[in-house]
């Protein structure tokens, strides 16, 4: 699987929804909300805002570990936890599109199971 393209069953109910502003859910609690969401093939993300919770660090996560959108509540459910979407390497602005940090990103996150 492809980690920067949405699984099937989520882009199908997710790719004409504006994600920005919906809460993050990781798989144990609230961990901040979507900055900025893309649709690319091969290259989508969304940008999270963490808030207070740690700081206000931003973080991109690929689109795969996106298991669910609920647009009733307005939630993204992610396949992390809280703990390693803090730990991942901070949103850089001035290098996301770039592949080698795209790839530092796709390595970091491939470590984990699911």
């Amino acid at each position: 699987m492809e980690l920067w393209d949405y699984r099937p069953d989520v882009y199908d109910r997710g790719h004409a929804l504006d994600l920005v502003g919906y809460h993050v859910q990781a798989t144990d609690g609230k961990i901040g909300s979507v900055d900025e969401a893309t649709y690319e093939v091969g290259e989508s993300y969304v940008i999270v805002d963490t808030g207070p919770w740690i700081f206000g660090k931003k973080v991109l996560l690929p689109a795969r570990l996106i298991t669910n959108i609920d647009p009733q509540e307005r939630n993204v459910f992610v396949s992390r936890t809280k703990a390693e979407i803090k730990d991942a390497p901070e949103f850089d602005a001035a290098q996301f599109k770039e592949t080698e940090y795209r790839t530092r990103v796709g390595d970091y996150y491939g470590r984990f199971p699911g």
